[in-house]
């Protein structure tokens, strides 16, 4: 190999390691207004305190999960590095499982924490989120918590308005 194709190749893989990495979204009021209301959204009993403290804590979380983790966009890609151990984590499990941990570890009385999956077992589109819930209320009803899909921009909605899966409950994987 050249000279020149060495210096073209290591440019070109510099590029794509780093080129595309994702910097943090801010956690803005904006944001945090959205996900706090779809979350008083569960049930009128809700104090609106406590859903504004966990909708700012899991925005929070997910922009310092998205440093930890050095994102890079798309996700898939992403994936990719982490399979071929240029990235350490950042599959969308370990995102449910990290935000898993942490939610139990604070004082959210109204709510209760799941973890949910779609396409079980298929290796390629198999994908892991975290559901918020009413505490005592159906889990169905939930509200989807996923920071890989959109690369560390969190994305949220009530299970049966998130149409991009089919979402079913993964108790087996709880460790709580």
């Amino acid at each position: 190999m050249s000279m020149l194709q060495r210096f073209f190749s290591a440019f070109c893989m510099i590029f794509l390691l780093y080129g595309c990495t994702v910097t943090p979204s801010s956690v803005t009021q904006t944001k945090t207004a959205r996900l706090s209301n779809i979350l008083t959204s569960l049930d009128a009993s809700i104090p609106k305190p406590e859903a504004n403290r966990l909708a700012k804590d899991i925005l929070q979380e997910t922009a310092k999960l998205t440093q930890e983790f050095k994102l890079t966009s798309p996700p898939l890609f992403h994936n990719f590095l982490v399979n071929v151990g240029v990235r350490e984590k950042g599959l969308c499990y370990q995102w449910s499982d990290a935000l898993y941990a942490h939610l139990h570890k604070r004082n959210y009385p109204s709510f209760s924490f799941h973890l949910y999956g779609a396409n079980i077992g298929k290796y390629f589109s198999e994908h892991n989120t975290l559901v918020v819930a009413k505490k005592g209320k159906a889990q169905k009803d939930g509200i989807v918590i996923d920071p890989w899909r959109n690369s560390g921009e969190l994305y949220f909605s009530h299970i049966q308005d998130d149409v991009a899966y089919h979402w079913v409950h993964r108790p087996l994987r709880e460790c709580f």
